[in-house]
Parts: structure tokens; C-alpha cells; sequence
């Protein structure tokens, strides 16, 4: 006769159910754990043993078999730990074995008995709540998982207060959500001097969510600026910051269970890998671009990172999710990001400079941004010089609107936005639009077709290029207020998608 527990087994951000079947047999004294489980599942036994001889309990002289099922599917990470030590205890009839079959349990035990906070806590309760089961975890992992609201959160700080609370002798209160998360100390574009047009290209980017490349002299400000990007973005829904939390839980990144309702936003240094960008490494871990998602991805030194890896941003930026494969598992997750790359003009910056001219100019500029290809390119719905700052402009005071009078004019346009697809799920914002649904909400007046179709002629823009001018159109014409996609809204995206230096 076998007793089981329950926990979950991590694809993506996908928690599946793992039933942990404990069965105790006659035979040589024996401890073996079955069903496909890594080193660290593996080296549960001991953990486990030591941590039931902290009760004051010693295991029969039985062989012990646990088995993980279904045993075809992967088990990573020492979260097995506390469902392994339910099952075993049920099997010593310690606890009721049917309310063990009613939990889904995670974390790690010490050999104390203590239980260790674990990765994952958020959507091992979705998948607890999507079982109609409760939850069981390290009470440092409680906050975060009553996030959920769906089902029962228990937080428990050893595992001699698992067996108290299951036996009825100290019963544990369910867990409470944590505080959610604020930006205490955001940066505010008033505190930039001129640039502008800059500006302005930073208020489209947040208001349809479109793909910004900034090219400029070293110093001109786009790091500054990008990085006053998220006090304009407006902040996470409901549903927004459940879905960034899940793929932060995974990644361990949830500070003392407090979801935050602020935008991520990722800056990896252009040394970083392909696995730290896109994601993989041991257990496939979620990358920078899923760890941005419904967030930005700020790309400093653009043309610097490995050619390999901004490659590999093409699909993730058209499809909103990415596929880390494996020999033995393909991992999915989701991307939905606003890409903002910086980039200097040349190798040294200085090409725009006519006081400190590079002799190789206009070579060396074509040779640098040659490193940007042109498909990846053509993913950049805005794209704009950002000149450098003249001393007076540094010297006079700062007049230029804060961030929450730009970001007021950004919500009221994702409003309209999120009004005009509520029937077309999946769609929240103009960048997501295509097809049949864009020629309906995007499609310009007389005048304004008269414009695109003149400028694709001139310049050749590519389908991809047309079709992001409408959706930017679009977007312009949502912050202007304007239900008509017209010339000026047309005039102004076309500005930004084919200026002299980088068409």
C-alpha cells in the first residue's frame, strides 16, 4: 500500500502536478527515489531522514520507495523535499494521509528540520488552486503565494510545525498577500534639459509599446533617458503583474513576498550571454527578455553585443515569448517587452562632432551600425538621433513637464487602447495589432494614405515598415485624442522611422 503526496514540476512558467507516491515494503532497510529526479532530488533522502530524526522519529527497518509520477517528466530542484517527507510521514500514519493528499507541498528541509524558502512559490499555487487543492510551503515563500487568492496558503517554518498543524495540536493560520511593491525613488524627466524630440519618442514608446533605437554622441543622454522611461509607463494591471510575478518567482527575484505593480526594467550589460539574455543555462532558467516582460529592455552599446544574440531577439520581439530547448524539455516563456537600444553613431562617437571629425567618417559609421542587421533593424519602430546638449541649455533651469503630466497623457491612450480591442483577446496595446485589425483602426485619412504611399515609394519601406508606421500613426493619434489616423499623425511617425542617419 503507497500514500501520496502532491507538489509540481517547473516547464517554463508552467507548474505541473507531480504526484510523490510513498510506499514502505519488507526487505533490506533501503531509501530509493524514483521517477526521472535530479542530483538535488535525489539527495532529498538524506535531508529527509535527518530532518524526521529531528522529530525524534527513526524510519522503519523497511525498504522505502518514492516515486515521482509521472516518471517521464523531469523533476529539478530541492523543493521535492517537503512533499517527500509528507508522503513518508503519512506512510508512518504520523499525519492523516488524506489530508496530505489534499496539499500541494514545496520547499527545502535542513537537517534541522527547518524549512528553506524555494523558488517558485507563485505558480505552484496557481497550479494548487487550478487541482482545488491547498498549498504547503516555507513560511518566508507564504506571502507571496497567497497572491493567488485561489487557494489555501499555509506557511510553515519546520517541519515539527507541519506535523502540529496537520495532528490539529498548533494549528497555522493561512498566509496573507505581501505588501505590493513601490518605486520609492523614480527618476523624472523633468529633470532633462532640452532633447525634446527624444522626449516626445519616449511618450509614443510607452503609449503603444513600440521598439525605440536611439543613436547619439557619448554623453548626449540616452541612458539618462531610457532610464525615465518606466515613471511614464503606466503601472502593471492586475493580470499584468500576476504574469510578471510568476516568471520573477522562478527566477527568485520576489523580495519578502511583495508583487510589484511597476513596470520591470532590464539593462544587461553587452558582455552578457546568449543564455542570460534569452535564457537557459541549468534548468533553463527565464532570461533578461522574459524577466522584462510587460517591462523594458534597455540595450546600451547596442551594436556591442554578440551578433549571435541580437539575432536571436527577432522572433521573441514578433511572437512575445521564447522557447528554451533542451534535449529533454523545451521551456516556454513569455517576452513581451519594450525593446530601447542605445547606440553610438561610430566606434569612437564622435563622428557628429565637426570639432573632433574621425577621418574614416562616414566609413566607420556604416562599419558600427553594419553591426545592427537589417532585419533586426527594420524591428525598430522609432528611430532617432539624440544630438548633444549645448552648455546653455545646461545652464538654464530645467522647464520641461514631469513625468507624471507626460505619463497622464500615456494612460489616457492605453485606455483607448485597451477600449478598442476588449473584444479581440490577447491585444492590449496598437504594437500588438495586424492584419485585418489594423487596416480597421489604423488605416489613414485620404491625405495621410496619399503620404505613406508617396514616402514607401521614395524610401521602399518594407511591408514590415509599412506596417509599423500605421500602428506608431496610430498611437499619436491616441494621444492627440483623435479617433482618425490623419496626415500630421502619418507625417510625424514616418519622422521617426526613416531619419537620415540610420534609413
Amino acid at each position: 500500500m503507497s500514500v501520496s503526496a502532491h507538489t509540481v514540476a517547473f516547464e517554463g512558467v508552467e507548474a505541473r502536478l507531480v504526484e510523490v507516491q510513498c510506499a514502505l515494503s519488507p526487505g533490506m532497510p533501503s531509501f530509493a527515489v524514483v521517477g526521472l529526479p535530479d542530483k538535488a532530488v535525489s539527495e532529498a533522502k538524506e535531508r529527509v531522514r535527518a530532518a524526521i530524526g529531528a522529530l525524534g522519529l527513526a524510519l522503519p527497518s523497511k525498504r522505502i520507495t518514492v516515486n515521482l509520477s509521472p516518471a517521464d517528466l523531469p523533476k529539478e530542484g530541492s523543493h521535492f523535499d517537503l512533499p517527500i517527507a509528507l508522503a513518508l510521514l503519512a506512510a508512518l500514519s504520523v499525519i492523516p494521509a488524506e489530508v496530505v493528499a489534499g496539499t500541494v507541498a514545496l520547499g527545502e528541509l535542513a537537517l534541522d528540520g527547518t524549512l528553506v524558502p524555494v523558488i517558485g512559490a507563485l505558480p505552484a499555487a496557481l497550479a494548487a488552486a487550478a487541482a482545488d487543492k491547498s498549498l504547503l510551503c516555507p513560511e518566508d515563500c507564504g506571502a507571496e503565494a497567497a497572491w493567488v487568492g485561489t487557494a489555501e496558503v499555509i506557511g510553515a517554518g519546520s517541519l515539527r510545525a507541519v506535523v502540529q498543524h496537520y495532528t490539529g495540536d498548533h494549528p497555522i493560520a493561512a498566509a496573507t498577500p505581501g505588501e505590493a511593491a513601490t518605486n520609492s525613488s523614480p527618476r523624472d524627466m523633468a529633470e532633462v534639459k532640452g532633447q525634446e524630440r527624444a522626449k516626445r519618442a519616449l511618450e509614443i514608446a510607452a503609449a503603444g509599446r513600440h521598439h525605440l533605437l536611439m543613436v547619439g554622441a557619448p554623453g548626449a543622454g540616452k541612458s539618462m533617458l531610457a532610464k525615465r522611461l518606466p515613471g511614464i509607463l503606466p503601472p502593471l494591471s492586475a493580470a499584468e503583474a500576476l504574469e510578471t510575478s510568476m516568471t520573477h518567482s522562478l527566477a527568485g527575484l520576489i523580495d519578502a513576498g511583495g508583487i510589484s505593480r511597476t513596470r520591470p526594467f532590464q539593462e544587461p550589460h553587452h558582455t552578457a550571454s546568449m543564455a542570460a539574455i534569452v535564457g537557459g543555462g541549468k534548468g533553463a532558467k527565464p532570461g533578461q527578455i522574459s524577466l522584462a516582460h510587460n517591462g523594458v529592455l534597455f540595450m546600451d552599446e547596442f551594436p556591442e553585443f554578440p551578433r549571435t544574440v541580437l539575432e536571436t531577439l527577432r522572433q521573441p520581439i514578433e511572437t512575445g515569448d521564447v522557447v528554451v530547448a533542451r534535449a529533454n524539455a523545451h521551456m516556454r516563456y513569455p517576452c513581451r517587452f519594450l525593446l530601447v537600444a542605445a547606440a553610438n553613431p561610430c566606434k569612437c562617437g564622435l563622428m557628429y562632432d565637426p570639432a573632433q571629425a574621425c577621418s574614416r567618417a562616414p566609413n566607420c559609421g556604416d562599419e558600427y551600425m553594419g553591426r545592427i542587421s537589417g532585419p533586426l533593424l527594420d524591428r525598430f519602430d522609432l528611430r532617432i538621433e539624440v544630438p548633444s546638449v549645448s552648455f546653455n541649455d545646461l545652464d538654464l533651469p530645467a522647464t520641461g513637464e514631469t513625468s507624471s503630466q507626460i505619463a497622464t497623457r500615456v494612460q489616457a491612450a492605453r485606455e483607448r487602447q485597451t477600449e478598442r480591442y476588449t473584444e479581440h483577446p490577447g491585444l492590449r496595446v496598437n504594437a500588438d495589432a495586424e492584419g485585418a485589425l489594423l487596416e480597421e483602426f489604423a488605416t489613414p485619412d485620404s491625405e495621410g494614405r496619399a503620404l505613406i504611399r508617396q514616402a514607401a515609394e521614395r524610401v521602399n519601406l518594407s511591408a514590415r515598415g509599412y506596417h509599423r508606421v500605421l500602428k506608431v500613426a496610430r498611437t499619436i493619434a491616441d494621444l492627440d485624442g483623435a479617433s482618425q489616423v490623419a496626415r500630421p499623425h502619418v507625417a510625424e511617425a514616418l519622422s521617426y522611422r526613416i531619419p537620415a542617419s540610420v534609413a
